[in-house]
């Protein structure tokens, strides 16, 4: 871990990455310290700083490609020119050789090549963090994409995944820093990211989301061939739509781009909560648009290998959350957080509701391209810091899926009002949970359960009524129990007051003499002294 942390180290000076460090915006120590940093002494090189910045991402491997890649979302949050070149990260990081991948394919499926395919392409189509892609064509004539691992890249991994946990262990140090439950946050994402290298799990996952968006109008997902999947090779129904990030293509082929900003948001709020299964990985370089009927877009959702799902409570205070927010109702915000245990107890939901209407009335009713996210975030934390609002772990993928959503939103439809397109749905999906059709859709699916249990019920009633009488004799055996011992140490009690006071008489008649012969001779405060330590020895 400790060459890791110096590699790190050597590809930041390397690549100058200080100098992106906004000195103006530093307390005056650390603005002193870069100042005097030895790294100034280093040439910064010919390179752009986006270009300088996107080459250190790739040096430092996958989970630096990662957050690449979702900073490339977020043109709203970075100047234009790093935007750009971080762009690249989404489908172009440099590839390994193609031979090295046609070798790893033979082991993974046992046999060669030709077998397999009636075509390979050695030259690789895109290339991401984890893994590249190949075209191939099956024997059958369908055409098809190969996905395969990058070879040793779970030692790198293993190894920042290290260095990530010492960090946060650091940073439990801190009180301040505490509530962000840094420990329990990265273990998620360590979780998350080490699915993501077992090719049969995404394989599951785009079975699955194709299931859910069957002959749908707002998403395709291509098939998966499972005979030639394997663990770290997967093979996948080729598509031929446009990068949803190629503006040019999708204006010049006259793409409703307002249509197309308005499905992206509802396809996300359909997986969170009418399927509670979202793809958590919707960076530009994963999701394609169709090239027939503009007027009517469909998006393709290729790479479905972090996928997410919330808890039933988790879902339905995340939903009650957002139409309080929609309804600018921050006091039932306020007593939902309150209630769900995101914040504590003791917190008062009319001080927290005064606080999240400080932060959010000024982003409401109001298009993307007018809303001050970096304002608005920094309230939130201002906010979560002053009510010890901890991070919830299992709500941190969606979080940064919901960043990627609204970034793709904000480059395809600036005028976008996101709290209108999800707003009725939110609110119909609440009306179905919570009402009539909610209720029968429940008894629909558990009626199987309920028709096994029911003759049963007579069986399990007395098995219930049998427990309580068992229970009730227990604790009534447990009360005699215990009105016996007390008893007993009453009864100890007394004789052992009874033994004391007769040996203390015995012990008086035996001395007397002598201790009358002592009296006799003592002033009045000894004698006095002697009474009172009598009484002592003989009280209870």
């Amino acid at each position: 871990m400790n060459l890791r942390l110096l590699r790190i180290l050597w590809v930041v000076a390397r690549y100058r990455l200080d100098t992106l460090v906004p000195l103006d915006r530093l307390p005056a120590l650390l603005r002193l310290a870069f100042r005097l940093s030895p790294l100034r002494l280093l040439p910064v090189g010919r390179h752009s700083r986006g270009l300088r910045l996107r080459l250190a991402l790739e040096a430092l491997g996958p989970i630096f490609v990662k957050f690449g890649q979702m900073l490339s979302t977020r043109r709203d949050l970075l100047p234009p020119d790093i935007a750009d070149d971080l762009r690249s990260l989404q489908d172009q990081v440099p590839p390994f050789p193609g031979d090295q991948a046609r070798a790893l394919i033979e082991e993974e499926l046992e046999c060669a090549i030709d077998s397999a395919f009636a075509r390979f392409d050695t030259v690789p189509m895109a290339s991401a963090s984890v893994a590249q892609v190949h075209a191939a064509r099956l024997h059958s004539g369908e055409e098809v994409v190969v996905k395969v691992i990058r070879p040793g890249i779970d030692r790198v991994m293993r190894q920042d995944i290290a260095l990530m946990y010492t960090l946060a262990r650091l940073m439990r140090l801190v009180p301040e820093a505490r509530r962000l439950r840094p420990v329990e946050v990265i273990a998620d994402y360590e979780a998350t990211l080490f699915d993501e290298l077992d090719l049969h799990k995404e394989a599951a996952n785009t079975s699955q989301l194709k299931r859910n968006f069957k002959n749908s109008p707002l998403l395709y997902v291509p098939s998966i061939h499972w005979p030639l999947t394997r663990r770290r090779v997967l093979v996948q129904e080729r598509i031929y739509g446009i990068p949803v990030a190629d503006m040019a293509s999708l204006e010049a082929q006259g793409t409703d781009l307002r249509k197309l900003a308005e499905r992206g948001v509802e396809i996300f709020f359909t997986q969170v909560f009418r399927d509670n299964f979202f793809h958590a990985d919707m960076h530009p370089g994963n999701i394609f648009v169709t090239r027939d009927k503009p007027d009517d877009p469909q998006y393709i959702a290729i790479d479905c290998g972090i996928v997410g799902s919330l808890t039933r409570e988790d879902q339905d205070y995340l939903a009650r959350n957002l139409l309080a927010f929609f309804h600018q109702d921050y006091y039932e915000v306020a007593a939902l957080h309150i209630e769900s245990g995101w914040v504590g107890e003791g917190t008062r939901a009319n001080e927290f509701a005064a606080a999240i209407r400080t932060v959010c009335e000024p982003i409401l009713e109001k298009p993307l391209k007018d809303i001050s996210f970096g304002q608005v975030l920094l309230g939130l934390f201002q906010t979560a810091r002053r009510f010890h609002m901890e991070v919830q772990p299992q709500l941190v993928l969606l979080q940064k899926t919901l960043l990627n959503i609204e970034g793709l939103g904000r480059q395809l439809y600036p005028d976008l009002d996101l709290w209108q397109t999800a707003k009725p749905y939110l609110e119909r999906w609440m009306k179905e949970r919570a009402g009539p059709r909610g209720f029968w859709a429940s008894l629909q699916k558990q009626a199987p359960e309920l028709s096994r249990q029911l003759p049963e019920l007579p069986v399990l009633a007395h098995q219930a009524l049998s427990r309580v009488e068992g229970e009730r004799r227990q604790r009534h055996q447990q009360v005699e129990t215990l009105q016996h011992i007390d008893r007993h140490l009453a009864r100890a009690g007394r004789n052992t007051r009874r033994l004391r006071l007769g040996a203390l008489v015995l012990a008086l008649t035996l001395a007397w003499q002598p201790l009358w012969q002592w009296a006799e001779q003592q002033p009045w405060p000894v004698l006095a002294g002697a009474a009172l330590g009598v009484i002592l020895l003989a009280w209870r």
